[in-house]
């Protein structure tokens, strides 16, 4: 055979290019809710979202059989040799795209939408049965999805009928790239699409899963992973590491500088995160199964240099053992597990690591079951970074106030973050915009955000960050730190009454460690409107005057009326 040459792959046009990204995701969520039915809220969603997943690999697959077929076919092998080929798992997976079996690719559940008929060679089958043939079929084949896709496709609540209908709408649209865009970034949009749909729908079940993708985007811009481990205790749908790769390619990083690490206690939605990551692909250690975070950790021993989490909000039944080592603190109250999941990420924390943490506002002031002391305890030991109040409303599933807690284990001038990329011994020496041994010594500060006038409504019941409002977050943060974005950006840290305070552990202490941003960071100034003091005080006597006298008349108009009435 002739040497084969690496070709740069040329990105194929889908039947929807000339759709926009907003029509594509609304044409398949409306072609996904005929399916709806009688099925519960959590079924209809494991099937969906299986059945974008399925549809998304078969195409990645079949654009990497068509620029294989272009690239042996430039480098001069024969139609033989090139079959041949074709069907070489190695030139799939050294792509990053995963192997599909022949009966589990979409052309061939296409053809059978309304089931197979049994012929001399094959059996009759319904389309539920092929899809379920189809998923363990990926799972035999691909070690990576194993025990993760949905086998529930031909139970007798899933309509074979309008999985058919559906799958024949699915077959119009392709994954397999938009434009020069990545199928994978398509489907990754679609499937995140998806699942904050589906969050809404759920109502406040919804959130176990789904964390809004704004309240992420604050923590990993302000934490800026560049590199190292990052670990979520509770990872939902993995959303936290979705956003920490999208941060990477923001900033034109290494999307594998990072090391994914999770765990979730949910079965479906472990499945879920493991598809999330792979359409993203992000290769994550997410246990072999899931499990209770509590009851056992997972990744014992591993030093995490960040945490990016959503625990669930105060929750009362919990694996609470009272000897467990991780209560460095203090024992955290039977009754409330928010101080237990802190004390969880702190113990999780490489020796310069950090974390950010969502968290209900109550965790800031709250005095019960020990929780102020456990508080005073992680002040006075200088592993408090940060704290945000952030907006109402920015949860659907939930109207709990929220905050975000930041933790660092060395706030020191050495630790300002991780390096920003480009060439590591440059970064070492202390270049320019390194980020090493550049930051603000801040040991012995909090910095304290009050960020709940931010955002903007996107209908009557929800709330939403926009690029401003992060930046504005994260700016803050990085000027106060020190940090290499900031000084990139030329930014320098000042108290902002009404938005930002850097207080010293002495004045938390006088608060009696009260962590609420509102009361260090104070009113914002009243803007001058040049009135002169005395005019304005007049003006204003005048109208209050004025009023009670309008009061008076038309007190006096009721009572007559009354009077005519009697």
């Amino acid at each position: 055979m002739p040497p084969r040459k690496k070709q740069a792959a040329v990105p194929s046009e889908s039947v929807g290019a000339a759709t926009t990204m907003k029509e594509l995701k609304d044409t398949l969520w409306k072609a996904a809710d005929k399916l709806r039915g009688s099925m519960d809220a959590s079924q209809y969603k494991d099937v969906i979202l299986g059945l974008v997943f399925l549809k998304y690999v078969s195409d990645a697959f079949t654009e990497r059989r068509r620029e294989l077929g272009e690239e042996l076919a430039a480098d001069g092998f024969t139609e033989e040799q090139r079959v041949l080929m074709e069907e070489d798992v190695d030139e799939y997976r050294s792509e990053g795209v995963f192997w599909v079996p022949k009966r589990a690719r979409w052309e061939y559940l296409a053809a059978h939408a309304k089931g197979r008929v049994a012929t001399e060679v094959e059996s009759e089958a319904s389309i539920g049965q092929l899809v379920d043939e189809a998923m363990e079929q990926l799972m035999g084949a691909n070690v990576a999805l194993h025990a993760t896709l949905p086998t529930i496709f031909n139970r007798d609540g899933v309509d074979q009928r309008r999985l058919g209908e559906l799958i024949d709408l699915f077959h119009a649209a392709r994954f397999s790239g938009v434009g020069a865009r990545k199928a994978r970034d398509v489907l990754g949009e679609v499937y995140e699409y998806f699942l904050g749909r589906f969050a809404a729908a759920e109502g406040k079940r919804g959130g176990e899963f789904y964390t809004p993708p704004d309240v992420v985007r604050v923590l990993v811009d302000v934490l800026e992973p560049f590199q190292g481990r990052v670990y979520d205790p509770c990872c939902g749908s993995g959303g936290m590491f979705v956003q920490a790769e999208k941060f990477l390619e923001r900033h034109d990083a290494d999307r594998q500088a990072i090391s994914v690490y999770g765990q979730e206690l949910n079965q479906g939605t472990w499945r879920m995160a493991r598809m999330n990551l792979a359409v993203h692909g992000l290769t994550g250690n997410l246990g072999p199964r899931w499990g209770d975070t509590f009851a056992r950790d997972l990744h014992p021993d591993v030093p995490m240099d960040f945490v990016l989490a959503n625990p669930p909000f105060n929750i009362k039944d919990w694996a609470r053992s009272a000897e467990d080592a991780r209560w460095t603190y203090g024992v955290p109250p039977a009754n409330n597990a928010n101080y237990a999941w802190i004390q969880h990420i702190l113990s999780k924390l490489a020796p310069d690591g950090s974390a950010g943490v969502v968290m209900a506002n109550g965790s800031m002031s709250s005095n019960s079951g020990g929780e102020g002391q456990i508080r005073a305890n992680l002040v006075e030991a200088d592993l408090v970074s940060c704290l945000v109040a952030l907006p109402t409303q920015l949860f659907r599933s939930t109207g709990i106030p929220v905050c975000v807690w930041f933790f660092a284990k060395d706030k020191s001038a050495g630790h300002a973050g991780q390096p920003r990329g480009g060439d590591a011994a440059g970064d070492a020496a202390g270049d320019e915009g390194s980020g090493v041994g550049a930051a603000t010594d801040r040991r012995g500060q909090v910095l304290f955000i009050d960020a709940r006038d931010l955002g903007h409504m996107v209908d009557r019941a929800e709330r939403e960050l926009g690029e401003e409002d992060i930046a504005k977050i994260a700016g803050t943060f990085h000027a106060w730190r020190g940090s290499a974005s900031a000084r990139d950006a030329g930014l320098e840290y000042e108290d902002e009454p009404g938005f930002c305070y850097s207080a010293t552990l002495a004045e938390i202490k006088d608060a009696d460690y009260s962590l609420t941003p509102g009361r260090y960071v104070g009113a914002p100034p009243e803007e001058d409107d040049g009135e002169p003091i005395e005019q304005k005080i007049e003006r204003l006597t005048g109208e209050l005057f004025a009023q009670f006298e309008e009061s008076a008349r038309l007190e006096q108009v009721v009572r007559e009326q009354l009077g005519r009435v009697q």
